[in-house]
């Protein structure tokens, strides 16, 4: 990918192709800090990746604000903000890697659209005291809230950028430093005493922000910041244009002294009782109505329906675009589970950063889980392990260590430790040697499946990609040359291109014996799709199909693929393509379903979507079986043995569904462990010999009877 150039503030010549290991695609959009870039991890996750300008790079006091904000950041990754993936204060380039969330800022939204409806703005203003409420909770003050900093995401509004200091965002400065915030958004308290601001001026800049969405404008109106900054310590703010309902309630908040300001609880509750026909479901978490513990199941089900009014518990692209999709394992964050619905709200996002884990102690530690089953802390703490089943043991990578595990029973049979990645997914099998997952540039490895020694070794390319499949470990290198690598020998077979793909990155579905690479044009009106033979790099087949497409699985010769035809991504339609006969068919979702990926058998093709959504579409009927509506805001991509269909959950449950009609019939105690963190890959469940097995934040890999999923 060629530099991209930086139109931003402290403009360099050129900005850089990686940042960590992931790879920027693309500009998102310049600040007085940084740029932000839509990026994708090696697993091909979409990322937002804000990367430093090189001039406050060399500042330590402004590395330091950095590394604030990253903390801040890490703590409250929540339902309502960008859950954090990855960082690196100390880079030369300091840079932040958080999940990217599709839609437009609110500043976006009222410029293009004009002032929102009162409803929406009941919703909105409801969603944001909510955020706050979680934000506080954890000791954050944001202190910089304002419309370019909501993102209006389908499930409700996400609150980005915590404690930033924006150098350029104003020319006012107090005597110790720079200001922080942004003068229109900011309390009378920031302009007198900004040592002593609290949590009372984000409900101040809440205020501000809501007349912005009413109106367009804020209450406080100059094109000078020092106007600006006397109106607001001096003059009374002006509402013209604001609801009658809300009015009050932001009157209220744009309070000049902290103390007469409502708290966000105090703001729900008023919200409540503005309008009988007031309902936060349709733009927040179904899990957050709710703060009690409750017994129902996680999942409420029902044909084209929303959720329930009282939810159960749960946790809640002039060239083509380098295709780095696949099958994705979206990030936690979800929140709530039985009993954690508030606990969760203090959970942050997993974080790759290298620290190491707690380690547990050197005997396995089992317990019963139901008949056929165990669960065990094999190797380390508070880190969530990506697990596979191959050679006849289960195998799992977890913060730079391998381990085999007894199947039957969880020993631990076998612990490596490695150049390994938790990106990479689990290891796996090839060649009779077990392949564990690594970083482009890192060291490759294959271990013995009895005793897990080394018994060859490679170096990775340095930007690429690399997969496992049929024998063969397939490196991508940064022109896109692929090689296909001997699992046994480590030994190269062959190198190629593949005509078409730029950048292939391969992705392969069990039982087929082809690896599958796909590239979108530019505009997103076609998707080149190119299946190869991964033992002598030959293209059986080359297809371009209509629109912006993602695969989501291949079964009885036919490729599935979710569609990205909706709002900002989102998926309306499921395709199957049949190289056989060139033939593609194209089922239409009755609603569209965010961020979405799959699985298939047959001619079912099974989804789930961020928010919640579990979906069944019958390709040959050409109809949607079934949509659950969960409170999990997300979960793994889902797999199914046909009677039923298992996702993960962040906290560490597994579910099952019936894959008949969709109902929950099961589910397993959560596994959240005493850390404040969760998986940022959520594990997609392994199924053998009518066991199912899984992985969980507390560090345990557990095993459960797959045929009586009611007895978990």
């Amino acid at each position: 990918m060629a530099p991209q150039q930086n139109a931003g503030a402290g403009a360099e010549a050129e900005l850089p192709e990686y940042a960590g290991h992931y790879r920027l695609e693309s500009h998102l959009g310049s600040g007085g800090m940084g740029v932000v870039h839509l990026a994708r991890s090696t697993s091909g996750m979409q990322l937002a990746v804000k990367v430093v300008h090189a001039e406050f790079a060399r500042d330590p006091e402004f590395r330091g604000r950095f590394r604030q904000e990253v903390g801040a950041a890490r703590k409250v990754s929540g339902a309502f903000t960008a859950p954090v993936v990855d960082a690196d204060p100390e880079a030369e380039r300091p840079w932040m890697a958080t999940l990217f969330i599709p839609g437009p800022t609110l500043a976006d939204h009222v410029k293009r659209n004009g002032p929102m409806e009162p409803a929406q703005l009941r919703r909105l203003m409801a969603g944001l005291a909510e955020a706050l409420r979680d934000i506080h909770r954890v000791g954050v003050v944001h202190r910089d809230l304002k419309p370019s900093n909501v993102l209006l995401a389908d499930d409700g509004p996400k609150v980005i950028d915590f404690g930033i200091s924006r150098p350029k965002d104003s020319e006012l400065r107090t005597e110790t430093g720079k200001l922080i915030g942004t003068p229109p958004f900011m309390a009378p308290e920031q302009f007198r005493r900004p040592r002593e601001v609290g949590p009372a001026a984000d409900i101040f800049a809440l205020g501000s922000v809501m007349v912005h969405a009413s109106t367009g404008r804020g209450p406080f109106d100059s094109d000078s910041p020092y106007v600006v900054a006397y109106q607001v310590v001096h003059d009374e703010p002006d509402l013209t244009g604001v609801p009658a309902n809300l009015a009050p309630l932001v009157l209220r908040c744009l309070a000049k002294e902290p103390e007469d300001r409502p708290t966000p609880d105090e703001m729900m509750r008023e919200l409540r009782s503005v309008a009988a026909s007031y309902d936060t479901q349709a733009f927040i978490p179904a899990q957050r109505a709710s703060e009690k513990p409750q017994p129902q199941p996680g999942i409420q089900q029902g044909q084209e329906q929303e959720p329930e009014s009282t939810p159960g518990p749960g946790v809640g692209e002039e060239a083509e675009r380098p295709p780095g999709r696949r099958r994705r394992r979206l990030l936690a964050l979800g929140a709530g589970a039985v009993g954690l619905a508030t606990v969760l709200t203090l959970v942050s996002v997993q974080l790759l950063d290298g620290v190491n884990p707690e380690p547990a102690p050197e005997s396995v530690r089992t317990t019963s889980a139901g008949f056929g089953g165990w669960a065990a802390v094999p190797a380390a703490k508070g880190r969530t392990p990506l697990c596979s089943l191959g050679a006849g043991k289960v195998l799992c990578a977890q913060s730079g260590l391998v381990f085999g595990l007894d199947p039957q029973d969880g020993r631990l049979l076998w612990l490596h430790s490695g150049d390994t990645s938790d990106l990479g997914g689990p290891p796996a099998v090839a060649g009779g040697l077990v392949q564990p997952p690594s970083e482009p540039g890192r060291r490759l490895e294959a271990l013995d499946p009895a005793t897990g020694k080394a018994r060859w070794q490679r170096t990775a390319p340095a930007h690429g990609s690399s997969s496992t499949v049929g024998g063969m470990v397939l490196l991508t290198g940064a022109d896109g040359t692929v090689t296909g690598v001997d699992g046994a020998s480590g030994d190269t077979k062959w190198s190629r291109t593949v005509p078409g793909q730029r950048a292939p990155y391969f992705v392969s579905f069990a039982g087929d014996p082809l690896v599958y690479t796909t590239s979108e044009s530019l505009d997103g009106s076609s998707t080149r799709v190119a299946a190869v033979d991964p033992a002598t790099g030959d293209v059986r087949w080359d297809a371009r199909l209509e629109g912006a497409l993602e695969l989501a699985g291949a079964s009885d010769g036919s490729v599935f693929f979710v569609s990205l035809d909706g709002t900002y991504g989102a998926t309306r339609s499921v395709v199957r393509y049949s190289p056989a006969d060139r033939t593609t068919r194209r089922v239409a979702l009755p609603r569209e379903v965010q961020q979405a990926h799959g699985t298939a058998r047959g001619n079912v093709v099974y989804i789930v979507g961020e928010g919640g959504s579990l979906v069944a579409v019958d390709m040959e009927d050409g109809r949607q079986l079934w949509r659950t509506e969960t409170s999990l805001l997300r979960m793994s991509s889902p797999v199914t043995d046909g009677r039923h269909v298992y996702v993960s959950a962040p906290d560490g449950r597994l579910l099952a569904v019936d894959a008949d009609s969709g109902r929950l019939v099961g589910e397993t105690p959560v596994r959240l462990g005493t850390s404040d963190r969760v998986a940022a890959d959520l594990p997609e469940p392994v199924l053998a010999d009518g066991h199912v097995f899984g992985s969980a934040p507390d560090g345990s890999v557990f095993a459960v009877d797959g045929r009586d999923p009611s007895a978990w």
